[in-house]
């Protein structure tokens, strides 16, 4: 297996690395260097040997950001070497570079060690030398430690700490942003939701008396009957299209003349019974003794279920009494609606579906329970919606 191919330099390191070995071969060809020829330290005299660490630290700014730890390593051996010739002041000027480097773009192990490394040298160069010397001049060894090695650390260290927190905030001010748009599309689905069991609830009553209606008069050969059944399909039409233009009224940014219609309650129930019977069903209506003051929402909800119920029974009911029965108990409202229920080839108006979903999900959300099915020879809706936010029913 072929072994992976080292990244490219950054074009910024090839420019570092290009500017700092031209400019190290300026001072070598003016003949600049940091010790004197026959200084006790020059081990390697004469002006060739410059050379050598020179273009090796160069070779390291190459590294400096695709293998920075590399670069300081070899680095500081090119640094060594220098020490004992007569030395180039760009060949410590780049080593600082590394230095800064390793920090800001190492790992965070080297991150934290570097510094740490190169204070303690710093503290040793200092005190180590006057011990031994007895000299205060021997005191400049930390402080040119701690200018060539510490200083640039502590840069790198400060300037990757400030990187660090604007990318903490820039990754704190994405989440927030993707949280505030996952919240809003909760909100535009739940207003789509709400308004689907509104528009449903409002029309899907006064539709499906008018398409039961509708049959009638289309299928019996009767002046006063179809008359009749086209009273009735008047009146639901009409009824039908002033909900669907308070709903609209609800929807538009700006209602003009249309004002939103009042949420229904239950003293509406009576009208609504009303109307049904005005479609053809046998209601009665049962709340028992005074249902007293209820919170709105459960008001709404038990409004729907009714009226929802009442639908259904219309499209889908055998001949017979609906009843309707509202009964309040010491934290709850309970609803019951039934209707006959036998085998029917097909409903007398077509259906969705989502009536029953809808009522599930108004129960749902007030954390009620809520059933509906056969029982016997009748169709049940049982629906109980507590008082108190968070009661268990």
């Amino acid at each position: 297996m072929a072994a992976p191919r080292l990244p490219r330099p950054h074009l910024d390191d090839v420019r570092i690395a290009l500017v700092g070995l031209l400019g190290g071969l300026l001072f070598w060809g003016v003949g600049l260097s940091t010790r004197p020829s026959g200084e006790p330290m020059v081990l390697w005299d004469g002006r060739w040997p410059v050379l050598l660490p020179l273009f090796v630290m160069a070779g390291c700014e190459l590294l400096r950001r695709i293998r920075p730890r590399t670069g300081l390593l070899v680095g500081t051996a090119a640094l060594t070497l220098d020490t004992v010739t007569q030395g180039s002041l760009v060949t410590v000027v780049m080593f600082t570079d590394l230095v800064y480097a390793a920090v800001l773009y190492g790992p965070p192990g080297t991150a934290r060690r570097v510094p740490w490394i190169t204070g303690l040298l710093s503290v040793a160069g200092t005190i180590v030398p006057f011990a031994v010397l007895r000299d205060p001049e021997a005191l400049l060894i930390g402080v040119v430690i701690g200018v060539v090695g510490f200083t640039p650390a502590a840069t790198g260290l400060i300037v990757r700490n400030h990187r660090d927190a604007a990318e903490s905030a820039r990754l704190r001010a994405e989440q927030t942003a993707l949280l505030a748009e996952f919240d809003r599309t909760q909100a535009v689905t739940s207003e789509r939701a709400r308004m689907a069991r509104e528009l449903h609830d409002m029309v899907a009553n006064h539709l499906s008396a008018i398409a039961i209606h509708s049959t009638a008069a289309l299928s019996l050969d009767d002046p006063d009957t179809s008359k009749q059944a086209l009273g009735v399909i008047r009146e639901n039409s009409v009824a039908g299209l002033a909900e669907m233009r308070r709903l609209i009224g609800i929807l538009r940014d700006s209602g003009g003349d249309l004002e939103p219609a009042a949420a229904p309650t239950l003293d509406g129930l009576g009208a609504l019974v009303d109307g049904a019977r005005t479609n053809g069903l046998d209601v009665t209506l049962d709340t028992g003794t005074d249902l007293g003051a209820l919170p709105a929402p459960v008001e709404l909800a038990a409004y729907r279920i009714v009226q929802e119920s009442l639908t259904n029974a219309l499209k889908h009911a055998s001949p017979g009494r609906v009843t309707v029965a509202l009964t309040r108990r010491d934290c709850s409202l309970c609803i019951a609606v039934t209707s006959p229920y036998g085998d029917h080839d097909s409903p007398r108006a077509p259906g969705s579906g989502a009536g029953l979903v809808g009522m599930r999900e108004r129960v749902a959300l007030l954390g009620g329970a809520f059933t509906a099915g056969a029982d016997g020879a009748h169709w049940a809706v049982r629906a109980t919606l507590p008082l108190t936010e968070g009661e268990d029913v």
